[in-house]
């Protein structure tokens, strides 16, 4: 008997987290019924982070109006967890790109206030713990919108009221505290952000991401300097320097916002999903981990999710398997073809002892995304991977 953690990230377009998670106990126990499998459903902080945690730590999802980045009313959710007071929310799920039609995308113009209405709803229901992913902005205003639905007021030279969006950040003079949320300061936030992008500068959030937000050239030199001023003022202000560090120009600034107005954590999305479900107490002891996602590839090796768990596993001598939806791993230094018995193609190397692809060769796209497919490939290879577990572990 050995007692294996299964922790994969969803196969998206396919099967979710915890999909994924039964159709590798099904093919481990095909192989070796007596095994003890323990599923974690995880993700990277990214699409998909609300519905892992729910599944591992259960809760509810909570709908509320909010506005999207151009400020049209729309329905968006997110989670509290089972603890009543951890709320776990998606940015772009009320200002993310996809909202926008490929017309409408404007960083001048578009706002993350609908992400900071999100956030005070569930304060006002009484949650005072926060996981934000912030993934897949639409905006570049600096976190400015957000943090004026929190009650924070951005005011210009005259004193005038300003609409937190990119035109806005270089005309802000100063910031007024007064009407501030009450319960924001008593609140924990932690900040998936799995870039190192400043906030602004060459390598910063306007000139890195604003371009794929419909920005043009000079709306890129506009929104940098833009930032720079904001980041001035909020060091004014609050005493709060934000400009260098990194992962402060993520989500176009955002990630600086909560810094500058909330006093935030920022963290590898994986490794804020991994620590909230402890998940370094949960494999210890155990003989093996098995992780995975729909397509493993070389940004698998820059922090997605079967990476954060394999670096986490490794660290406390847990050998680490992987399954792919499809494994493409050109440019990854140290995979090397693995020979395994029952295993037609698989790979080690990277800190996995192994990495196989739930299908390989030639195949039809849309027929292996099948969600009755993509189990029936998954638990194939899951049984697979049973003998190898096997075999390495006498």
């Amino acid at each position: 008997m050995f007692k294996v953690v299964i922790a994969s990230d969803s196969f998206k377009g396919s099967l979710s987290s915890s999909e994924v998670a039964d159709s590798i106990e099904a093919g481990l126990k095909s192989v070796c019924p007596e095994v003890e499998c323990v599923k974690l459903s995880v993700a990277d902080g990214g699409e998909g982070t609300v519905e892992a945690l729910m599944d591992t730590l259960g809760g509810r999802r909570v709908e509320c109006i909010v506005n999207d980045p151009l400020m049209r009313k729309i329905t968006a959710s997110y989670a509290i967890l089972a603890d009543g007071r951890t709320a776990v929310i998606e940015m772009a799920a009320a200002s993310g790109l996809p909202l926008l039609s490929p017309s409408e995308r404007n960083p001048m113009k578009t706002s993350t206030f609908g992400t900071g209405e999100l956030i005070l709803d569930a304060l006002e229901r009484g949650c005072d713990r926060f996981l934000v992913g912030i993934g897949g902005s639409a905006t570049n205003d600096g976190g400015m919108g957000a943090f004026e639905a929190l009650g924070y007021r951005f005011l210009d030279g005259d004193g005038n009221l300003l609409h937190g969006c990119g035109e806005s950040l270089g005309r802000v003079a100063s910031i007024d505290c007064s009407s501030v949320c009450p319960r924001l300061a008593d609140s924990a936030f932690i900040v998936a952000c799995d870039v190192d992008t400043p906030f602004c500068g060459p390598d910063g959030a306007a000139y890195v991401f604003a371009p794929q937000k419909g920005a043009s050239a000079s709306d890129v030199e506009a929104l940098d300097r833009g930032l720079e001023h904001f980041a001035q003022v909020v060091s004014s202000c609050l005493g709060r320097n934000i400009i260098s560090v990194p992962g402060s120009g993520a989500a176009g600034g955002l990630g600086g916002g909560f810094l500058a107005f909330s006093d935030a954590q920022l963290k590898r999305g994986v490794d804020m999903v991994l620590d909230a479900i402890d998940f370094d107490h949960i494999i210890d002891g155990v003989d093996a981990v098995v992780t995975g996602e729909g397509r493993i590839d070389i940004q698998t090796f820059k922090g997605k999710t079967p990476f954060g768990v394999m670096r986490r596993s490794r660290s406390r001598g847990v050998p680490v398997y992987a399954i792919g939806g499809c494994v493409a791993l050109d440019g990854v230094e140290g995979i090397v073809p693995l020979m395994a018995p029952d295993i037609a193609v698989a790979y080690a190397g990277g800190g996995f002892e192994c990495i196989i692809p739930s299908v390989s060769g030639e195949y039809d796209l849309e027929y292996v995304l099948r969600s009755d497919v993509a189990r029936r490939n998954v638990k194939s290879v899951a049984a697979s991977l049973a003998h190898l577990i096997i075999e390495d572990l006498n």
